[in-house]
């Protein structure tokens, strides 16, 4: 929601992967939470017992996934025939080393490894792996570093094409050789060799003082102030065809070389599904990393749609219980006083909870949902022509349209866009749809208590919940002079949910968190007063009001009058 960076997210708390390719399995996963009970339990099963196994196997196999290279990109590389020899080599030696260690740890996993989850995919390894050694053995390991790939293969049984070039070559090589003889003796010289210089082969050197006894038909390629360097009408014209075979070569180990990665392509989806067990154990693995570290638990998923947990995240202790009776929680309380992060906590609870990790709870039983839906925070599309109100309402409408019984619902402050009567009318009637119809869980952050009188309406659904907090009358009191005028409140926040309404929302207090100067805060503080009192003075007639309209009887309307007209006179002036 700040920077769209991992680092903060949830994402960044469950990441202890080794891998590149189960860093992304592990983000499908977040982003894609499970959906069955029993998937999800088989999940958590494995994280428990790779977090509570005392056998030495886990060691060894989390060892296996280290410094590992991203064997699902090198995969794909291959199968798209964009991969270099080296990548190859790389890619092959990797799987097939794994291939035999996993397999000397057969009879350990037989043994030490419980859940289901865990043994079915490592004793799957070794054998969605076991093509992969053939095309090692084929493959020269240095050519194939070096990116040769004249002599990539040691065995050219199954490659005719390059066998029969190789061939043709070795020929001319051979009568080029075997022409050295009559140049020996055409240049009376019986120590005669080829030399190379500057890529140019088989060229015959000879002293300058001795240039004489060289042929005129013979071409000169090179000279120094000592010597010549010659080549004989023999040599050009095979040197040449040696040339233009070995160009030849080069074309048909390219052919073969991309027929290979065509043959290895066929192993795809078994050596593509073995990484994936790969990248699978790796996510459990970090999983179960998470669970050390203390202050978590394994959650107890079943089909009840509700969940129930006492729970602790960034360092917020907060308790949170629906169940199949109440499935709106009410929450008002302080600004700043944990609101949002609590319903964030929930949110991310449930994700975790249905993805198989522990969660950070002290006990937890979350049923699983068939989505999370959220409205929070303020921004505009002004580029779309959408106010901040438009945008709330939008995803709002989204959220109604979308949302089941089964799924989690929160949303955060509705309404605050727009004037305050119409934002508590959008607030009660939207509220309302999620109780009488939808029927979801829903966690609705407010500071309209108007709002809370749902609780009365569907009191076997709703519940009113609030931050608690602490008011500190007794340092705003002494701030206070004799003369002065009102303080804002000091408020210290509990971070803890607790049943009822706060009526109040002390937004002063985060303004003078904020700095705003203290005239400011104290002019403010005289309004909030005022205006409090006006409210409260229209409550008070109203009510009057509403009994004097009950009496049907003169004693008691005169009784009324008598009671009501000290205080009549003392706010009225008549």
């Amino acid at each position: 929601m700040t920077d769209m960076k991992t680092k903060g997210s949830l994402l960044w708390v469950l990441d202890h992967t080794k891998t590149s390719f189960g860093r992304r399995k592990l983000k499908k996963w977040v982003t894609q939470p499970l959906m069955k009970s029993s998937e999800i339990n088989t999940r958590l099963d494995a994280v428990s017992e790779i977090l509570l196994s005392e056998s030495s196997v886990f060691d060894r196999i989390r060892n296996l996934l280290c410094k590992l290279p991203d064997l699902e990109r090198g995969l794909c590389s291959v199968f798209h025939k964009k991969c270099s020899t080296q990548e190859f080599f790389l890619i092959v030696s990797t799987l097939s080393r794994l291939d035999l260690e996993i397999q000397s740890l057969v009879p350990v996993i037989h043994s030490d490894v419980k859940s289901p989850l865990l043994q079915n995919t490592l004793l799957e390894i070794p054998e969605l792996l076991s093509p992969v050694k053939h095309y090692l053995k084929i493959l020269n390991e240095e050519a194939a570093k070096t990116g040769d790939k004249t002599q990539l293969f040691k065995d050219l049984t199954d490659f005719p094409v390059i066998r029969k070039k190789k061939e043709e070559i070795q020929d001319v090589l051979s009568k080029i050789q075997l022409h050295l003889r009559d140049i020996r003796k055409q240049i009376k010289n019986p120590s005669a060799e080829y030399v190379t210089v500057s890529g140019q082969e088989f060229m015959v050197e000879v002293k300058n003082s001795h240039k004489s006894s060289v042929p005129s038909d013979w071409v000169m390629v090179s000279s120094t102030k000592a010597v010549s360097r010659f080549h004989s009408p023999f040599v050009i014209e095979n040197y040449r065809h040696l040339n233009q075979l070995r160009e030849q070569l080069v074309l048909d180990c390219n052919a073969e070389w991309l027929n290979f990665l065509d043959h290895f392509s066929e192993h795809y989806h078994p050596v593509s599904k073995a990484v994936g067990h790969l990248a699978t154990i790796d996510c459990l693995f970090s999983l179960a990393q998470v669970a050390k570290q203390g202050d978590y638990c394994s959650n107890e998923n079943s089909n009840w749609k509700g969940f129930q947990s006492t729970g602790k995240l960034a360092q917020h202790w907060l308790c949170s219980k629906l169940g199949d009776g109440e499935r709106v929680m009410i929450i008002t309380g302080p600004n700043m006083g944990g609101k949002s992060s609590y319903i964030k906590q929930v949110a991310l609870i449930t994700v975790m909870a249905q993805i198989g990790s522990y969660v950070p709870a002290e006990e937890s039983t979350i049923g699983v949902v068939d989505g999370i839906f959220t409205r929070m925070g303020a921004a505009d599309n002004i580029y779309k022509g959408r106010s901040t109100f438009m945008e709330e309402l939008r995803d709002t409408a989204e959220i109604i349209r979308k949302a089941t019984s089964r799924s989690l619902v929160i949303l955060d402050e509705l309404g605050r866009g727009t004037s305050t009567h119409d934002g508590i009318a959008i607030a009660y009637a939207t509220l309302e749809h999620f109780i009488r119809d939808v029927e979801s869980l829903t966690l609705f952050v407010t500071h309209y208590p108007s709002v809370c009188d749902l609780e009365k309406v569907y009191p076997e659904k709703v519940g009113n919940y609030h931050m608690a907090f602490l008011v500190n009358e007794e340092e705003s009191a002494e701030q206070k002079g004799p003369e002065d005028g009102e303080n804002p409140e000091f408020i210290t926040f509990l971070y803890q949910i607790t049943k009822g309404v706060s009526a109040r929302s002390y937004g002063l207090n985060v303004a003078k968190l904020a700095d705003i100067p203290e005239e400011i805060l104290k002019k403010a503080a005289d309004k909030s007063k005022e205006l409090e009192t006006i409210v409260n003075m229209k409550r008070k007639k109203l009510k009057s009001f509403a009994e004097v309209w009950k009496i049907n009887d003169s004693q008691e309307l005169q009784k009324w009058k008598s009671m009501c007209k000290p205080e009549d006179e003392r706010e009225d002036g008549f």
